[in-house]
């Protein structure tokens, strides 16, 4: 799609119009009412998943000693999960608001961002439920005295912990936290990226480094859910690239690529300028025939001129009669 013409796309000034929430809020939002609904149903899902028991895969005795690693807490709590993945992501396109007053910039981007966390969400935790697998500090969280017991027939453990400590032992594959941050701060990754314009082959080496922070942050909660042993490098390895390939998908969803002359603004947005570069072209060209016409119409000589030709006709016709 071309970009639309500067006339159309620039307010007062050269700057882009200004779309307020206030003033195109509604307009923009009624056509993703659907949207919106789909993404509560996103947010149950995720709980039911959650609410669930895991499948228990097999744990032999031969097994324990590689999940003998000890129970910490998390470097990362679970509260500080989506204050990373969401509400700074969330801060930062508010903040592009603030300065710019693109209300389908917000919208977009907003609504690109939880669904990009909320699908991870729930393909992380069905995959969670599906595989079982224990985490590298299960030994603790099945026998908190350190006292193992085994099925005398199959060498099973027997497990005598917490119920809901031993339930979260089951989910170590893979990573919530980094599926999470990879999903929310991948898309904004995605977003600087084409906000300050990171790919316009400028040689702009800053720009790499500012796209590449959030990104950065989110490898640095993968690598702390190791150190903790509350997972195995293959379940933060593969929760990143989960994460990462659906905040690719849902940006691509609303906005166009950083690399195009239009990665800055979503795909509506330019949608909406040439609408209304079409609107005041009709606008323009219906103006311009009326003024032509109310100009051929009421010219001041218009009637002399009339009357002055129909009346040397009739003096040609009684001249010839005469003759």
């Amino acid at each position: 799609m071309p970009p639309p013409p500067a006339v159309a796309a620039a307010g007062p000034g050269g700057a882009p119009p200004r779309l307020y929430l206030k003033t195109h809020g509604a307009r923009v939002a009624r056509p993703h009412l659907l949207d919106w609904a789909v993404l509560a149903v996103l947010a149950a899902l995720d709980g039911a998943l959650n609410a669930i028991e895991p499948f228990h895969r097999f744990v032999g005795e031969d097994a324990v000693p590689g999940l003998r690693y000890p129970l910490k807490d998390n470097t990362v709590p679970v509260w500080a999960v989506p204050v990373l993945a969401v509400a700074a992501p969330v801060a930062v396109v508010a903040g592009m608001y603030v300065r710019r007053r693109n209300v389908y910039d917000l919208h977009h981007a907003i609504l690109g961002l939880l669904f990009s966390v909320l699908i991870t969400a729930v393909l992380t935790d069905a995959i969670k439920d599906g595989v079982g697998r224990p985490r590298p500090n299960f030994f603790w969280r099945c026998f908190p005295d350190g006292m193992p017991r085994y099925d005398n027939v199959t060498r099973e453990v027997i497990c005598h912990g917490d119920p809901a400590v031993i339930k979260e032992g089951y989910k170590s594959f893979p990573s919530g936290h980094t599926s999470w941050s990879f999903a929310g701060l991948g898309f904004l990754s995605w977003y600087l990226a084409g906000k300050i314009k990171a790919f316009d082959r400028g040689g702009h080496v800053a720009k790499l480094c500012i796209v590449a922070m959030p990104l950065l942050l989110a490898a640095m909660v993968a690598v702390s859910r190791v150190d903790d042993y509350w997972h195995h490098w293959q379940d933060v390895f593969t929760a990143g690239v989960l994460g990462l390939v659906v905040a690719s998908f849902c940006y691509l969803q609303f906005f166009p690529p950083p690399s195009g002359e239009q990665g800055f603004w979503p795909h509506s947005y330019f949608e909406h300028m040439l609408t209304l570069e079409g609107e005041i072209e009709v606008q323009s060209a219906a103006g311009s025939s009326r003024h032509l016409s109310l100009t051929l119409d009421s010219s001041p000589g218009r009637a002399g001129n009339d009357m002055r030709t129909s009346s040397q006709a009739l003096d040609t016709m009684e001249s010839g009669r005469r003759s």
